[in-house]
């Protein structure tokens, strides 16, 4: 109800304020306009100033005039009180009308006051005021404070419902916490045995074997007996799983024991299950099979070696198989063990072993070969030179052809003398007697004497400032690299290749020795690696035994010997030396006169 008479008694003096705004306003517009025609000081204006006033039922008004100085003045005043000391306009309304305000309206001592500006230069405001009657706005103003002391009572009355309320609640809240905390207190008697007994068992949960209920303070009840089966049972587990993990503990120490003889045999071996999937491959399997140590098991044994799958799947327990579609495929022996459905893989490469097979028996060979037709080879020659001698010069008509058959048997007995000379060479190769040579020096004389048989090719020598020493057979090295330079030249002249350049370079990289020839001929076939089995040969003339007694050289050298095509056309051969290995592995031969033996 208060807030309702607050509401009525504001509504009706903002109603009267909004009439006097609106009626003072209304009275500026007019008062511009006549004074756009009259003076203020005109009685005509006079009049309509004051007949402004009464029709439009206000108290009093006046036209004020603010000058540079602020005072103010009044041109004309329409008011029933002539002894009106004072400005007509506060202060505070110029200031409002001053920042923007069209229209100022306010209450003062029981009248509506309104000022708004007529014009702005001079400055000339309209004062207007309207005096209500003295109940009517003290009973608002009332009506108004009276609202005002309801609403402070009631925030007043909500602090203190909150004051009180508060403290409710904190007495409340103590006295919960005070059963709580004595609740606690006695289910903590009671229940103390359970949580030990909860809490031993979430150790137990950990991996802690050793947690045990303490017994000392257990009653007689159920929970007692519970917990004391409890530590019985603990302490049967943790003897058990004391058991187990040292059975665990020795199969892990009898599997690392195979494992590591398993990666200490030469043999790939290969464990597969019933379902062909292999569960267990040493690295050499994982090497031989996948070309590189990536771990095989848990694949598919077809899959990775179908030709040993079809082995096992046809039930066989050996077989000779070869693996690989490339230039040099790997020759394996295999062996299957069978243990229930598991089948156990065994395969070793022996294509060095077969290769040495195959050496051997070209040895044997040339070595007859070389017996058998060194022989007639001499008196073959010897006859055809005395018939030279005998009958050349009796002959009249047919000797020019007499000549030329006799030097061609002459010439093919010395070609077959080469051949059986390279034939000896291969078969009976002696055992190297190693020292300490400048290998610099080796190189440099077998380039140094093609240099000079051949003069239409240009050869290139690069090696660095210090020469290295190699402990290796000077004969035998020579031998070596005049066999690499003189399959290099025949590449180039067979070929009839222009501007024939041969590149020789020896390095020292990383405590090794890398020696490497580089011809700009044809280059070489796409089965290079068989070019150091015997008889193997790309010329027409050629016995292919020169790079055979190469690669034989360099393994009595603990030497690699490698084929690739050189950059920009041609071949290249390489070895490379390993000192440290040498030395290692060889006994230097005591000096003799012929350490300088030739090559």
């Amino acid at each position: 109800m208060l807030e309702n008479a607050g509401q009525l008694a504001s509504g009706y003096q903002q109603e009267k304020m909004r009439d006097v705004g609106e009626e003072t306003a209304t009275m500026a517009d007019d008062l511009r306009n006549i004074l756009n025609q009259l003076s203020v000081n005109d009685p005509e204006f006079l009049k309509v100033y004051v007949t402004q006033v009464l029709n439009r039922k206000l108290s009093e008004s006046a036209i004020v005039t603010i000058g540079n100085d602020g005072v103010q003045s009044t041109a004309a005043v329409v008011s029933p009180d002539d002894n009106r000391k004072g400005d007509w306009i506060e202060a505070e309304y110029l200031k409002r009308i001053d920042a923007g305000e069209n229209l100022v309206v306010a209450i003062k001592n029981n009248r509506i006051e309104a000022v708004t500006l007529i014009y702005g230069s001079p400055r000339s405001y309209l004062y207007t005021n309207r005096a209500e009657s003295v109940p009517t706005f003290s009973l608002g103003t009332k009506a108004q404070s009276v609202l005002k002391d309801y609403r402070d009572m009631e925030i007043r009355s909500r602090s203190l419902q909150l004051q009180f309320n508060a403290a409710l609640y904190f007495i409340s809240l103590l006295i919960i916490g005070i059963t709580v905390w004595v609740a606690l207190i006695v289910a903590d008697r009671l229940v103390r045995p359970v949580t030990n007994l909860v809490s031993a068992a979430q150790k137990i949960a950990d991996g802690d074997l050793a947690a045990r209920v303490d017994e000392s303070d257990l009653r007689e009840d159920e929970v007692g007996f519970l917990s004391q089966s409890f530590n019985r049972m603990t302490e049967r587990l943790q003897s058990q799983t004391s058991t187990l993990i040292s059975a665990n503990r020795q199969l892990d120490d009898r599997r690392a024991f195979i494992e590591a003889v398993l990666e200490s045999v030469t043999a790939g071996v290969i464990s597969v299950d019933a379902n062909g999937v292999i569960q267990l491959a040493n690295s050499t399997a994982e090497k031989l099979l996948s070309g590189k140590l990536d771990t095989i098991a848990g694949q598919k044994f077809a899959k990775i070696a179908p030709a040993l799958a079809v082995l096992l799947a046809n039930g066989q327990s050996r077989a000779v198989v070869q693996l690989g579609d490339g230039p040099e495929p790997l020759t394996m022996a295999v062996r299957i063990v069978s243990e229930g459905a598991n089948n156990v893989v065994t395969f070793e490469d022996i294509s060095q072993q077969l290769a040495d097979q195959r050496r051997a028996a070209w040895s044997d060979v040339a070595r007859r070969i070389a017996h058998e037709i060194k022989n007639p080879l001499t008196p073959i020659q010897l006859a055809a030179e005395r018939l030279q001698r005998r009958f050349g010069k009796e002959m009249e008509n047919d000797r020019p052809i007499f000549e030329q058959l006799t030097s061609t048997i002459i010439r093919q007995v010395g070609d077959l003398r080469n051949i059986v000379d390279e034939f000896s060479a291969f078969a009976r190769m002696p055992k190297p007697s190693f020292r300490l040579e400048d290998l610099h020096d080796i190189l440099g004389h077998a380039v140094f004497l093609h240099e000079v048989a051949h003069p239409d090719i240009r050869f290139t020598y690069s090696h660095p400032d210090k020469a290295p020493s190699l402990i290796c057979d000077r004969r035998q090295l020579g031998q070596a690299f005049t066999n690499i330079l003189k399959n290099a030249v025949e590449a180039i002249s067979e070929n009839d290749v222009e501007n024939g350049v041969i590149s020789i370079e020896l390095a020292v990289p990383n405590d090794e020795i890398h020696i490497t020839v580089r011809d700009n001929g044809p280059g070489l076939p796409k089965d290079r690696e068989r070019l150091i089995e015997p008889y193997v040969t790309t010329r027409k003339k050629g016995s292919g035994l020169g790079l055979a007694i190469v690669h034989k050289i360099a393994e009595e050298h603990f030497a690699q010997i490698f084929f690739n095509d050189a950059n920009g056309g041609g071949a290249e051969v390489s070895i490379v030396f390993m000192p440290e290995i040498i030395a290692q592995k060889t006994t230097i031969s005591p000096l003799t006169n012929d350490k300088k033996d030739s090559v």
